[in-house]
């Protein structure tokens, strides 16, 4: 399949969101958190990629700003989420294709960090590890320990733990931890 990966254009925010909501299973709550994160401080139109087929969107991945506080200050980090793939290609290696261009594109930034809430047996094989063991702390308790992970980027600079703050946008929209 050829597919390119790209940022996504600020006239496309509709079309990708109606995608990710529709790689949810129609999920309301997915409108909303995107919502909720275009009209906030977290948004930046270079952290949403798309991929493209055929001249149609396909799939999407989105990192938003966040807080990692440390015992040194607040330090600006990301978080990836979400990432959708329209139904009918789901596990074909889009979501894959979109996280790893993604990171390749997110390497020249100065955010050290990208943190997630994701299956663990899915996200390590792009580099993401457990967060807990590394020293940071998740900002809910109901995120499970296995799927609190964190990628470094080479901003990074060892020795740098903390807790996560997510963005408002993610406790408005009831989008931390796994679903009720």
């Amino acid at each position: 399949m050829d597919t390119i990966v790209r940022v996504m254009r600020p006239d496309e925010f509709e079309a990708m969101r109606e995608l990710s909501v529709a790689a949810f299973g129609d999920d309301a709550q997915i409108r909303l958190l995107l919502n909720l994160l275009h009209d906030s401080w977290a948004w930046e139109h270079d952290l949403s990629f798309v991929a493209e087929h055929s001249g149609e969107l396909v799939g999407q991945v989105l990192f938003s700003h966040a807080f990692l506080d440390t015992s040194s200050g607040v330090l600006d980090v990301l978080v990836l989420s979400p990432i959708g793939v329209r139904p009918d290609l789901q596990r074909t290696g889009i979501g894959g294709q979109m996280i790893r261009t993604a990171l390749a594109a997110l390497a020249a930034r100065h955010e050290p960090l990208v943190f997630l809430e994701g299956h663990p047996s899915y996200y390590p094989r792009f580099g993401f590890r457990q967060a807990g063991p590394l020293g940071f702390v998740a900002p809910s308790a109901r995120i499970p320990a296995a799927a609190f992970m964190v990628y470094t980027l080479p901003a990074h600079r060892p020795g740098v733990t903390g807790q996560l703050v997510y963005p408002d946008a993610f406790w408005r929209a009831g989008a931390v931890g796994p679903p009720g």
